[in-house]
């Protein structure tokens, strides 16, 4: 299995100090955060993409997966109106191009929140928004993750049969599956069902510990989730690909310590 360092949990410093701590750790590639101040897409559209490049080469360390800021403010493409909507997937257009332009593998998507609309009206507006963001992926000659969130954090696509759903009817072949262990885990879900299930639409990991009752990542083993039996399922299901420890920014004031810790707790899991 490879190792990501997701550097959303590094933005209140500079991107460099994500590179040269994953260099410095052991980590294998990098999941950038598409957010400022490192790498929102329309920055690096107009002229960002020359220094992700430098960081890239200067550490060795290649962005597999590019995850652009959204669901919250000031991007939900499950909430607005017609005009918000349409500003959103430009927004997550440029993101796709931002990420075949690093030479990312992936870009990743998950879902809004959908507010008190009816449930078939949010599943449209899903399909409608997965069926734009497959085109602009299409032609980037680029590929697209759909993650699964908790229940605390969206109500449409928190589940594998929703994932599987979507995965089906928008039936691209730049649109993937994944998992963040804490959805399957908050929601009692088999994390090695996504192998099973999805086969080879299962393209990537998040790696973390849970406390079961909220969207919090944590490091492995300082939640309640049995990571070692679940990882040891998912292998024996066939998964063996890439998984970005994702610690978000629960340990916002200390990255550097918390990423060294959190890989050396994924490795003895393995």
């Amino acid at each position: 299995m490879e190792y990501g360092l997701f550097t959303s949990g590094y933005q209140r410093v500079g991107l460099e100090r994500a590179f040269s701590d994953a260099a410095a750790f052991g980590y294998d590639f990098i999941e950038l955060w598409g957010g400022r101040p490192h790498a929102y897409a329309p920055d690096l559209l107009s002229g960002g993409l020359a220094e992700l490049r430098r960081l890239m080469e200067r550490y060795a360390m290649p962005v597999r997966v590019y995850t652009p800021e959204h669901n919250a403010y000031p991007y939900n493409y499950m909430l607005g109106s017609d005009t918000q909507w349409a500003d959103c997937v430009s927004y997550l257009s440029d993101a796709i191009r931002a990420g075949a332009s690093l030479g990312a593998e992936y870009t990743l998507i998950s879902v809004g929140h959908g507010g008190g609309a009816p449930y078939p009206a949010r599943w449209q507006r899903l399909l409608k928004t997965l069926h734009a963001l497959s085109r602009a992926a299409e032609d980037a000659g680029h590929k697209l993750l759909l993650e699964t969130l908790t229940p605390y954090e969206s109500n449409t696509c928190t589940t594998l049969s929703e994932l599987m759903l979507a995965l089906r009817e928008i039936e691209s072949p730049c649109l993937f599956g994944m998992c963040d262990l804490v959805a399957p885990f908050t929601q009692n879900e088999d994390p090695a069902d996504y192998v099973r299930k999805l086969g080879n639409n299962m393209r990537h990991l998040h790696l973390v510990d849970s406390d079961g009752v909220s969207d919090t990542h944590l490091i492995p083993g300082d939640g309640a989730m049995p990571l070692a039996s679940i990882l040891r399922d998912m292998r024996a299901a066939g998964y063996d690909g890439t998984a970005t420890i994702e610690l978000v920014t629960n340990y916002i004031d200390r990255p550097s310590e918390a990423a060294l810790l959190a890989l050396s707790r994924a490795k003895e899991l393995l």
